[in-house]
């Protein structure tokens, strides 16, 4: 086990690194492709959440080729109760510093700095976490029913049409002119080798932490939610920091949205593929009513406050905190980690083959 851990551990803080080199890089093309498309502030975070989504993505397509869909499964729906708050806690601390503005301006920037305030449009309720709610829905809805309970190839082009009507309407909704724009070689290609630095390193940095979850030998479901999401969720966090100590913070938190509603639907289609059992059905619900109740929150938050829309400090507090009452409910109701709990939770084991 130590020698697996020895390979491994320098091989995660390498990979960590290689995403905090990329989303550096990213934060400014973002927010000129933004203007010169002519996307709203809310939908700009579509374009963080797709390439923040990557690591996702790749575990699932590895947990599918290797028969080990229950790492994917945890990493999937634990980064999706997870990164809500680490995202929006990572802007606003990014925003303390004085000179940092959003589309509001300086001026009004400090003001909301004065008030503990992390303005968000609101924009990011309706265009990003309202129609996020209607994805896990769908996904709800494909998944949790005892006549077709798991995941089968039929159910992959159901998401991908989710995903699709996502973006559609994230991209078209509010969408101006477009603005001139000017483009450097230099800048182009750091753009490039930042958004392949953070794609490489965020699927490394899941991959070498499924090694250490072999290492450790605890059950994959469990090493899935409680290891390979938290640091699957470092990549976003360093990009989330970056876009928002850029002014852009609208598009750095809005980017956790698009990032799930990637991990909803295309991250999964590798698992469709190969049909996805849920094993431990009372795990699988709880965590998935989580996975719901977080972006409720983010739109609650968001929608609330009268003319300055955004996050106080005491709810962006609520947010890690509804995540320590999900691991208390783990720990203490469903109490996954036992010899038996792969497979209880009150439901028989169902494959997709036999939907």
């Amino acid at each position: 086990m130590s020698a697996n851990l020895v390979i491994w551990v320098p091989v995660l803080l390498g990979a960590v690194w290689a995403a905090h080199w990329g989303a550096e890089h990213m934060a400014e093309p973002l927010k000129k492709l933004r203007k010169q498309w002519g996307f709203s502030v809310a939908a700009g975070g579509a374009f963080v959440g797709l390439a923040a989504a990557s690591p996702e993505i790749g575990i699932n397509t590895t947990s599918a080729i290797r028969g080990v869909s229950d790492i994917g499964l945890g990493a999937l729906l634990g980064s999706n109760v997870l990164a809500i708050p680490m995202m929006v806690l990572a802007a606003y601390i990014a925003t303390r510093k004085q000179g940092i503005g959003d589309s509001g301006g300086h001026e009004h920037h400090e003001e909301h700095r004065r008030q503990h305030l992390l303005q968000v449009d609101r924009q990011a309720a309706t265009v990003q976490a309202v129609p996020y709610l209607g994805i896990v829905a769908l996904f709800a809805l494909l998944t949790l029913p005892a006549p077709w309970r798991g995941l089968q190839p039929i159910d992959g082009w159901i998401l991908l049409l989710g995903y699709l009507a996502y973006v559609a309407q994230a991209l078209l909704r509010g969408r101006a002119k477009g603005q001139e724009v000017e483009w450097e070689r230099k800048e182009k290609w750091l753009a490039a080798a930042g958004l392949a630095a953070l794609a490489a390193g965020a699927y490394f940095t899941v991959f070498s932490t499924e090694k250490i979850v072999n290492a450790i030998g605890i059950s994959k479901i469990i090493g899935g939610l409680f290891i390979t999401a938290p640091v699957a969720a470092l990549p976003e966090v360093f990009a989330t920091w970056y876009v928002a100590r850029s002014g852009q913070v609208t598009s750095g938190v809005t980017s956790v949205i698009g990032d799930h509603a990637v991990t909803m639907t295309l991250a999964f289609i590798p698992l469709t593929i190969v049909g996805m059992p849920i094993e431990n059905f009372q795990l699988f619900w709880v965590t998935l009513a989580f996975v719901a109740l977080m972006p409720t929150l983010y739109a609650v938050f968001v929608w609330w406050g009268g003319r300055d829309r955004g996050f106080r400090r005491w709810q962006i507090l609520v947010l890690p905190t509804v995540y320590a009452i999900f691991i208390a409910v783990l720990v203490f109701w469903v109490q996954p980690f036992g010899p038996g709990a792969q497979g209880s939770g009150g439901a028989p084991s169902t494959t997709a083959a036999s939907n």
